[in-house]
Order: structure tokens, then C-alpha cells, then sequence
């Protein structure tokens, strides 16, 4: 991948080493612990080597802190998120404790190029998306804003997938990135914890026959074995934990099944423990799959809950002040079994009665909610449930006991509202909905953008709402402005330090000095120039992986994202289809160059948004090879897209497509990003785009298509996708080309289907919200011949999102949540 010069940010850390004094504890590390020297040394040995000797540095402010906390009595925050999409960690260790440029130099003077190596190492296949990046996000925001905090999640052994495509297909390939060790994690071989499954349930009484107690036996038992990885805060002003539990078997090999000959049956129990960190998000189209991912969920909420309660009992030696010192963070429904697993832990061994467990349990959990997509609001079937964890089924149902009782009493809710706010869903198939079983056991729900969390109040969520309405509140999503600004973008920094200094470096929304440099000429022009450099990198990488050419000096527009029907990467097909139509047919008009990239992984049994994948790739196909095109269109398909990719992409971009159905994202972080770097947007006014127009202003931003308002009003009164389209010459003729195989002549009637639901149902308003689509790219094509009022806006674009940081927003959490100074 092509590289950036780093920015060179000012030392953070005087007591480091000059550069020649470090280059000779390189040698001593690539000698005495990766036992190589200069002759032998491959270029991992040196990645490895350079990656230790700062890491020593990183361990001691990690030790530091830890017995800070510890001595302080200092109130602990424990994010459990099933993904952290963290990407890479050198420049992140290596920028935010102030030795980039003295370890650029020391390996220059030993003949090593830190950009090179620095590609070697792999990214954490330890999430796929928005909800992982933001919990890497928020993981270095706490060590920066100086917050104790534990990340706990899944040590993926090959992650989501590794996403190659064949033919224009997604194949999905394990993701090996762990085949050269990890030399940022320790193994925590003594942080290691029973986890059970299945079993039953006993009562125990007194001698009188009253009930004392339960005891769970579970039928199998794994044990969680926990690798830290320490996170550091920008100038090391902390580093904090990320814990992550690996799966192992409490017996390796069952030796009395072996040697009688059954050698499948004397491994399955190591087989399903290795089964539990070993993908993440296994395909739950099948009961194995499903039963899989429950295992995975409970499997690191308990081990989590159980290394907290240890640390807790070994410092305070009381559960009762639980909720004064530690605050639990439910990222997403993932965790939400956490909730009956504390009440488990403080009643059955404990010895807390079930009212005391359920005020220190409430008291001590908050939950975000990310999506407002009802299959994405998890819910288990009630038999799989009982039969994975018998003794959490109880407790659910006593919760849930308590809940509709406090409901009726107050005489406000009917039946269908109580049925609404029942953990369990009787309609079909009985289910636990985890949502709400998240809901009851915090204090805190938040959304993560203000449309969201009032379609929360008014949608998924509203009978809780009644009942509890001063729980939900709002914590606007934010990014780490040093990975998505200082790291991905070293240019655009350095050219923000010469024109306002240094100030932003340590508080983003200073950077809005720079909003009245967007009508100089002379700083538009060194901002062109950034821009113009990141594109040239960008095609570098595409022309290297794909052998794609495209042109720098063309609108780079991009689409990059999890590839889901609601984030409409359909709709931006079509209009390219429509713009190649129009391009061909009116070669004399004066068209804007242009780039579509796209770039997303789908999930594996979600069919049509692989199709939607392949019908990218046919496109591009048919466009790219169009010579009548005269190079002024093309489309590319950036495969396996990941925090390294997003990391060249967004900076490079000129337009960001954030075109989701109005009402279903809940926030997204990529829009963040992009305007950060001097993207312009194109955009729905849902989730976080209602803000960043706030924000930015209305002439800095390409608003269309229906409000959240509007597309739930269509839906409800019937709405008719059919005669939208046929009213649409440019629609109905894209449409028709993708459906009678224009783009797939190998198979006719690959995408029939897919086109035929537009006319049949459209539920993600494709239609609806095309024409107004196609005209404000038309309207961007205006703009963009215009490049110093271009430029402009995008400037006022970089200088006034500094308030969607991740610093603001956890210090909001901090502040409204967590009861945690910061």
C-alpha cells in the first residue's frame, strides 16, 4: 500500500532517547529477542524489533497507571463490545507517545524505512464495522481524556473474513493475522475463568424447606484465558486495557475416548472451546450458527463479569459499592446477557438477595443502542436460551416478573403496551428480546445521534420509554482525530500547524481556526495540493492491487461501508448506470470526470447484498472497458475493506456518500471522518448528517431524498415504488438495462430478482428518493467545476467538525453516565 509522510508532531515524552541512542536499542532488541542481526534480518524481524522497544516505554506508563488507579480508588469504566475494530497499532503507540520522528530516524541511520515496515503489520481482525471502530475510537479516547478503563471483548483467531473477489463475487477466506504472533498482546494465563453451558439447575433449602439458593451445574465447561493489550492515550497521558478472552478447554483431550479409538469425540470438547474465539459473527442463517454466536456472546460477558468482580472483591471486598466503582458499558444487544449473568453471579454466589442484585445490577450497567432495525435488536429463541443457560431463563423470567408488575401498577399501559415492554416476545415463536433486557438492566440507554435517540423514544423503544422516561438520553457518536486526522492525513496536519498552530493537536475543535483561511487563495491552493497528493496515493494503491488506472485530477467519490440494503449502495449504483447512460448519449456536453469507488464486506448468508457486491463489479466491468466513456466515468471495487484501506481512502476523497434510507442509520462515524479530511457530502438527513449540517452549514452540504418523517408516512400509507419508476426515465431505464442483462450477458436474469423488488416493495425507498439523488449530483458536478468555491467549502468542512471527537463524547459519558471525572 502506498504510504504518507508522517506529520511530526512535538515530543510528548523528554525522557526519550536521541535517535542514534535509540537505533542502538533497536539492534540490542532485534538481537536479544527476535535473535537476528543485520545480515538475516527480514523486514518483520525489524517491525517486530521497533515495535518492542517503544512497547518497553508503553509498559511503563501502563504500569503506572494501573497503580494509580488502584492506589486513587478510582472509579473504573468496562466497555463490553463485541467488536474493536483497532486496526493497526504501531503509528497509533508510536504518534500518541511522541516518537514518530525519532524512530523514523533512528531506522533510516540502520537502512529501514519505518513506511514500509509499518504496512507489514496486519490490521486486528477483531470487528467488521461502525460499532467496532467506534469502540476502538472510544478505547483511546478514555486513556487520552485520562479515564481507567477496561475494553473487554473476543480474541478472533481469523476475525469476519478476509473478503478476495472472484469474478466480481465476495469469496470470504480466513483472516490470518495472527500467523506471525502478536508483540503488542501479553497472555494473561492467570486471568483465566471457568465459562459453562447447558446443565441444570438445583435448589438449595434450609432445614426448615425454605429456598436458600441456586446452583447451576452446567453439562459443559471452557475456560477464557484473557491477552491484554495495552491502549495508549495521546502524549501517554494514560493507557488503559483491552482484555480479550480466548477460548480453551478446561481438558485439552478427553485420553479415555482417545485410545479407545474415538479421536473425533476426544477433541470435540477442544473443538468447540477453540469454536468460541475463533470467527467472529458466525453465519446465523442455520440453529448451529445461531447457537454459536449466543455461546460467544455469553461466553466473554461472563468472563468479563468475572474478572471484574474478582478485581472489585480484591481491592473493596464488598459488592455493594459495585456500582461506585465500576461502571459496565453495554456496547450494542451483543452483551446485553450480562445483565441476568450479574444477577447469577451476585445471588448464587454471593449469597445477595434478588432486590439488593437488581438495584447493584441496574445501578452499574448502561447500555447503547446502535441500530433501530428490528432484526438487528437481538432475540433468542426461548428453548435454544434455556438450554444454553438454564439458570439465566429464571432469572429472566423473575426480571421480567418485576418489570410487567411495575408496569401494571401504574395503571397507564394496556395490554398490547405490556406485551411490548415483556423481555419476552409471545407473538410466533416465543423469544428473549435483548433490547429490553439491555433497557431494563441499565440506568442509562443512549442513542448515538440526536435523531436517533428520539426515533428510539418514539419507535423500538417507546413503552419502555413511558415507563421509564428519564433513562434514555443522547451521546452523539465522535472519532479520534489522531488516527483520522494526524495519522491518515500527515499533509493536511502539517499545513493546519503552519497556518494555526499547534493548539488543535490537543483540542480538535480549535481547528476551527481554520475556517477563515477558506476564502484565501494562497491556503486554498496548499489545501488543493494535500488533496491532490492523497488522490495520487490512492490511485497508486488501485492501480497496484486492482490494475485499475484512474485519474487524480478526476471528483473522487466514495461509498465505503458494511454493504446492507438500508446504506443503499444500490441506489448509488443506479445513478452511475443512469450517468453512463446520459454520458454516452450526449458526448458534447461538458461532464466532470469522475471516480466511484465503493468498498464493504457483506455478510456471508446475506444474498442480496452480495449481489449488490457483484453487481458493482459487473458495472465497473462494462464501464471501465467502454471506450465511448473517454475515461470521464469509472468504477471501482476496493476489496476486503478495512481500518488500513479507509485510512488512504478518506483523505483522498472529494465526495462522501452517506445515503442511507432516512430514519435507519444511527449515526455513522465514516461521515465524520470524510469532513474531517475535506470531503463534502452528499447525504439523507439521518443519523449523524442532521448534525454535521448543523455544523457546517447548508451550502457545505448536498442534502436530498425524504426525512425520517417522510418515509415512515409512505410506508404506513402504502407506497407505490411502481409508478415512481415508470415516472422516471432515467430510473426505469437503469433499471431495465441491470434486469435484461446489460451487465451480466454470461446470466441474463442474475439481477431480475433484485430489480423486480424495487417495483414490488422498495422498503429502503430507492426509488423514491432516486431523481432527487441524481439531481444533487448534478447539482455537486456544478460545484465542483467552480474548484476555489469547491475548496472552500471543504475547508469550512475540516475546520468545523471538530466537536464530533470521541474526546467530547466520552467525556459526555463520563460525565452524564459513567460518574467519572475526566
Amino acid at each position: 500500500m502506498a504510504s504518507a509522510k508522517t506529520v511530526q508532531i512535538p515530543q510528548a515524552l523528554p525522557e526519550d532517547p536521541d535517535p542514534q541512542a535509540l537505533a542502538a536499542e533497536i539492534l540490542r532488541v532485534l538481537r536479544y529477542r527476535v535473535g537476528k542481526d543485520t545480515t538475516v534480518a527480514t523486514r518483520y524481524d525489524w517491525l517486530t524489533a521497533s515495535i518492542q522497544v517503544v512497547r518497553d516505554r508503553v509498559i511503563d506508563h501502563w504500569m503506572e497507571a494501573t497503580k494509580e488507579a488502584y492506589d486513587r480508588q478510582e472509579k473504573r469504566v468496562y466497555y463490553l463490545s463485541l467488536e474493536f475494530l483497532i486496526g493497526r497499532l504501531m503509528r497509533d503507540a508510536f504518534s500518541n507517545l511522541g516518537m514518530m520522528e525519532t524512530m523514523r530516524q533512528a531506522l533510516v541511520s540502520l537502512g529501514v524505512d519505518l513506511d514500509a515496515i509499518a504496512q507489514l503489520e496486519p490490521d486486528a481482525a477483531l470487528g467488521n464495522g461502525g460499532l467496532g471502530r467506534l469502540a476502538a475510537c472510544f478505547m483511546e479516547s478514555m486513556a487520552t481524556v485520562d479515564i481507567p478503563a477496561h475494553g473487554y471483548g473476543i480474541r478472533y483467531a481469523n476475525g469476519m473474513f478476509r473478503q478476495e473477489i472472484q469474478d466480481g463475487w465476495q469469496v470470504e477466506l480466513p483472516e490470518t493475522w495472527l500467523d506471525h504472533g502478536n508483540p503488542w498482546e501479553f497472555e494473561r494465563r492467570e486471568r483465566a475463568f471457568e465459562v459453562g453451558f447447558g446443565g441444570s439447575v438445583e435448589s438449595v433449602t434450609d432445614k426448615d424447606g425454605r429456598l436458600e439458593r441456586h446452583v447451576w451445574k452446567p453439562g459443559e465447561r471452557v475456560l477464557a484465558v484473557a491477552y491484554d493489550t495495552p491502549v495508549v492515550g495521546w502524549r501517554a497521558n494514560r493507557v488503559n486495557t483491552l482484555r480479550l478472552w480466548s477460548g480453551m478447554p478446561v481438558d485439552p483431550i478427553l485420553l479415555d475416548k482417545f485410545n479407545a479409538g474415538d479421536h473425533m469425540g476426544a477433541l470435540a470438547e477442544s473443538n468447540k472451546a477453540d469454536a468460541l474465539s475463533r470467527v467472529l459473527y458466525p453465519a446465523d442463517s442455520h440453529k448451529e450458527g445461531q447457537e454459536l454466536r449466543l455461546r460467544q456472546e455469553y461466553f466473554f460477558s461472563s468472563a468479563s463479569l468475572q474478572d471484574i468482580l474478582q478485581r472489585h472483591l480484591s481491592q473493596y471486598g464488598d459488592l455493594g459499592s459495585l456500582p461506585d466503582k465500576a461502571a459496565i458499558h453495554l456496547n450494542d444487544t451483543h452483551p446485553a446477557v450480562a445483565v441476568p449473568e450479574l444477577m447469577r453471579l451476585l445471588m448464587d454466589v454471593h449469597g445477595i438477595d434478588f432486590d439488593q442484585a437488581w438495584d447493584i445490577t441496574r445501578r452499574t450497567f448502561g447500555y447503547t443502542n446502535h441500530t433501530l432495525l428490528p432484526e438487528a435488536l437481538e432475540s433468542w429463541p426461548v428453548p435454544l436460551f434455556e438450554r444454553l443457560l438454564p439458570r439465566h431463563m429464571q432469572i429472566v423470567y423473575a426480571i421480567n416478573a418485576a418489570v410487567l408488575l411495575e408496569a401494571r401498577a401504574t395503571g397507564r399501559f394496556n395490554g398490547d403496551q405490556i406485551a411490548r415492554i415483556s423481555l419476552i416476545q409471545e407473538n410466533g415463536d416465543r423469544r428473549v428480546r435483548m433490547g429490553n433486557l439491555a433497557f431494563v438492566g441499565s440506568h442509562s440507554i443512549n442513542g448515538v445521534s440526536a435523531l436517533h435517540t428520539e426515533l428510539m423514544k418514539q419507535t423500538v423503544f417507546a413503552d419502555l420509554h413511558s415507563l421509564y422516561p428519564n433513562r434514555i438520553n443522547n451521546k452523539t457518536n465522535g472519532i479520534t482525530p489522531r488516527r483520522w486526522l494526524f495519522q491518515c492525513n500527515p499533509g493536511l496536519t502539517e499545513l493546519a500547524r503552519e497556518t494555526i498552530g499547534d493548539r488543535f493537536l490537543d483540542d480538535i475543535e480549535a481547528i476551527h481556526d481554520l475556517d477563515r483561511f477558506a476564502e484565501d487563495a494562497g491556503f486554498r491552493d496548499k489545501f488543493a495540493a494535500v488533496k491532490r497528493a492523497n488522490k495520487e496515493r490512492l490511485a497508486t494503491l488501485v492501480a497496484e492491487r486492482l490494475g485499475i488506472k484512474v485519474d487524480p485530477s478526476a471528483l473522487f467519490d466514495i461509498q465505503i461501508k458494511r454493504i446492507h440494503e438500508y446504506k443503499r449502495q444500490l441506489l448509488n449504483i443506479l445513478e452511475a448506470i443512469a450517468l453512463y447512460d446520459q454520458i454516452r448519449s450526449h458526448p458534447e456536453r461538458d461532464w466532470v470526470p469522475r471516480v466511484k469507488f465503493f468498498g464493504g464486506k457483506a455478510a456471508p448468508s446475506y444474498h442480496n447484498a452480495k449481489l449488490i457486491i457483484k453487481l458493482a463489479n459487473d458495472v465497473a466491468k462494462v464501464i471501465n472497458g467502454d471506450p465511448s466513456v473517454r475515461g470521464l466515468l469509472k468504477v471501482v471495487f476496493v476489496p476486503n475493506y478495512n481500518v488500513s484501506a479507509a485510512e488512504v481512502m478518506m483523505p483522498a476523497a472529494d465526495l462522501s456518500e452517506q445515503i442511507s434510507t432516512a430514519g435507519m442509520e444511527a449515526s455513522g462515524t465514516g461521515n465524520m471522518k470524510f469532513a474531517l479530511n475535506g470531503a463534502l457530502t452528499i447525504g439523507t438527513l439521518d443519523g449523524a448528517n442532521v448534525e454535521i449540517r448543523e455544523r457546517v452549514g447548508d451550502d457545505n452540504i448536498f442534502i436530498f431524498g425524504l426525512k425520517a418523517d417522510e418515509v415512515a408516512e409512505r410506508r404506513a400509507n402504502g407506497y407505490q415504488p411502481r409508478a415512481i419508476i415508470e415516472g422516471s426515465r432515467e430510473l426505469s431505464q437503469a433499471i431495465a438495462a441491470v434486469s435484461s442483462g446489460v451487465f451480466s450477458p454470461d446470466d441474463p436474469d442474475r439481477y431480475r430478482d433484485l430489480m423486480n423488488g424495487l417495483y414490488d416493495s422498495d422498503w429502503f425507498m430507492v426509488a423514491a428518493d432516486f431523481d432527487a439523488y441524481a439531481a444533487a449530483q448534478r447539482s455537486i458536478d456544478d460545484v465542483w467545476r467552480d474548484s476555489p468555491a469547491w475548496y472552500a467549502r471543504a475547508i469550512r468542512n475540516v475546520a468545523r467538525v471538530g466537536w464530533f471527537s470521541s474526546d467530547r463524547t466520552i467525556r459526555e459519558y463520563a460525565k452524564d453516565i459513567w460518574n467519572v471525572p475526566a
